[in-house]
């Protein structure tokens, strides 16, 4: 049992498990009761060599009743960092998997994360209540990787001339949908073959830009950051950050999909005054005050329409943009709010679930028999369903209308409209598709004035965002610092070398080779017998910047390699 809280993800290695031929399934937001009932009924038959699952999922009553007869050899958490309420990512859902322990005992447990700090790591084992832990941890230094960190005032030209040096394959990620699909439309009038990629984008064509990507027929993806988890593309040679990632988890996780096949990679971020602004204010941004929590509580309740002592563990759609119109709240701080009150354990807010067309044929043989009589139109379509889905008259049944138009010779539309009709005459029962987020109510609802919240607990996360938000504008401004050494300080591993690649150290590097030169230039210029004024060096030395041979005359005048006498003429000491 694979848990993991990314519904894209899951769907997209289950596809790759099956296409290698191993047997795979997944059960997560937005799935249908009788769905969820088959395929776990499939996993106790051992129908499957993996089962994924969202972490909410193992609070369900219908879960928990197949458990005791799962034959699990191996439970592999996923992003094991949202375990801990230190980690970058914290949910409640991941503390339920210690339940699955107990009535497990003897099955091992594996927990992987590629972000977790030593305080993380820890909090891991202490809430999977592991004893027996063997923690491996591999180096989080990349060899093959290259940091640079770029001042930019104008991004979108700087990033293009970016993209004309570094010619492979290439993500660019930024913090918003809006600034994905205007950053890409760009790079396209700049003559740079890019597409965007985010979760509110319909999945068809999400899927057809991740496809153009990965198949390198498109160079540049443009996607928000939960973008590059789970794809399978090793020859990634860029990642560059438009907007500056909100931590160094985030910013380490995201520049590691350049490089996995071992060659040079790079990754760029492009900064300014505005991003550390940002990012300073963040922590007020990413903490509003206790009652604006209070408030955005009872406005879900309201906007959902969940009476108080309403039933828990049901599924709503919630659009976070209508939600923050209708009850005019400000955005970032209400979706901000919504996670801390989801890390509560109050529900669970899923993005880009999306669920297919399903149909259940209600009416028997005879019913359908007289149907046909009278409505050809219909009878052709529910032939046509009935040949290629054997399944229509036992359980909701997922369905392509695209597939079914195409066998029919008509517009997807008037299929749509058909499946409606049969609907309303209770031939069967269409769920229409759906895409977007859900929030999955986890509690019974109460009044917003008596809602439970631990202000301790958000007290120490605030302080804790504090300072992740000031590593990362470290790690931004430091200009002396080597890239590497930072980024594995931050994590806990020891590091006293330089990695001698990243942009501090090659500036460095840089100005070693020009220091060393220009003090050859000048000893070139100045045999023991002759003298001359600063002016006539520099004239003599155009190859070299005025400056820098200034200072390097000034720096050998204090080793004493040369002397300065009163009337402003140089020689030799």
């Amino acid at each position: 049992m694979v848990v993991t809280p990314l519904i894209a993800l899951m769907q997209e290695q289950v596809e790759k498990l099956q296409s290698l031929g191993i047997s795979a399934a997944h059960i997560s937001a937005g799935m249908s009761r009788s769905d969820v009932y088959r395929i776990l009924n499939n996993t106790a038959e051992g129908g499957y060599k993996l089962l994924y699952v969202s972490p909410e999922r193992i609070q369900t009553s219908l879960f928990n009743e197949f458990l005791p007869v799962l034959n699990l050899k191996l439970i592999a958490i996923d992003e094991a960092h949202c375990i801990s309420q230190w980690g970058h990512d914290f949910r409640p859902d991941y503390l339920k998997i210690a339940e699955l322990r107990r009535i497990f005992k003897k099955v091992p447990v594996l927990a992987v994360t590629a972000s977790a700090t030593v305080d993380v790591v820890q909090d891991i084992i202490t809430q999977l209540q592991i004893k027996d832990v063997t923690v491996f941890r591999q180096s989080f230094e990349r060899t093959n990787l290259h940091y640079t960190v770029v001042y930019s005032e104008q991004k979108y030209k700087d990033i293009a001339a970016l993209l004309e040096k570094h010619s492979g394959s290439t993500i660019i990620y930024c913090r918003s949908r809006k600034q994905t699909e205007q950053l890409s439309r760009q790079l396209q009038h700049y003559g740079i073959d890019a597409l965007p990629y985010h979760a509110g984008m319909n999945s068809e064509k999400r899927t057809e830009n991740r496809q153009l990507w990965t198949n390198n027929q498109v160079r540049v993806i443009v996607a928000t950051t939960a973008f590059g988890m789970g794809i399978d593309k090793p020859d990634v040679q860029s990642v560059l950050h438009y907007d500056v990632p909100e931590h160094l988890e985030a910013y380490y996780q995201e520049s590691g999909r350049a490089g996995r096949d071992g060659k040079h990679a790079y990754s760029i971020v492009l900064y300014n005054q505005q991003d550390i602004n940002r990012l300073e204010e963040s922590t007020d941004t990413q903490f509003p005050p206790f009652d604006f929590i209070r408030k955005v509580y009872q406005s879900v309740a309201e906007y959902l329409q969940i009476p108080i002592g309403a039933e828990p563990y049901r599924y709503y759609d919630f659009d976070l943009a209508d939600f923050c119109t209708k009850f005019k709240l400000h955005a970032p701080s209400a979706a901000r709010a919504l996670k801390l009150l989801e890390q509560e354990g109050l529900w669970t807010l899923s993005e880009a679930v999306f669920k297919p067309a399903a149909v259940q044929i209600l009416a028997d043989r005879h019913e359908l028999d007289n149907l046909g009589r009278i409505y050809n139109d219909l009878n052709l379509l529910i032939t046509t369903m009935l040949r290629l889905y054997g399944t229509l008259f036992y359980h909701p049944t997922a369905i392509n209308i695209k597939v079914i138009a195409k066998h029919l010779k008509i517009k997807p539309s008037v299929v749509t409209k058909l499946l409606v009709q049969l609907d309303k005459m209770e031939v069967i029962q269409f769920n229409q598709p759906k895409e977007g987020p859900q929030l999955f109510f986890h509690h019974y609802r109460v009044d917003s004035k008596s809602l439970i919240i631990d202000t301790a607990r958000i007290k120490a996360l605030k302080k804790a965002h504090d300072a992740r938000t000031k590593a990362i504008i470290h790690f931004i401004t430091d200009k002396n610092t080597c890239r590497t050494i930072n980024i594995l300080r931050y994590f806990g591993q020891e590091y006293i070398h330089n990695c001698g690649h990243c942009d501090i150290c090659a500036g460095n590097a840089k100005a070693a080779t020009n220091t060393r030169d220009v003090r050859a230039a000048i000893l070139a210029l100045l045999p023991h017998e002759k003298e001359m004024i600063i002016a006539s060096i520099t004239d003599l030395l155009p190859q070299y910047d005025k400056q820098d041979v200034t200072d390097t005359l000034r720096q050998m005048i204090d080793d004493g390699v040369l002397k300065l006498s009163g009337n402003g003429i140089i020689g030799r000491g």
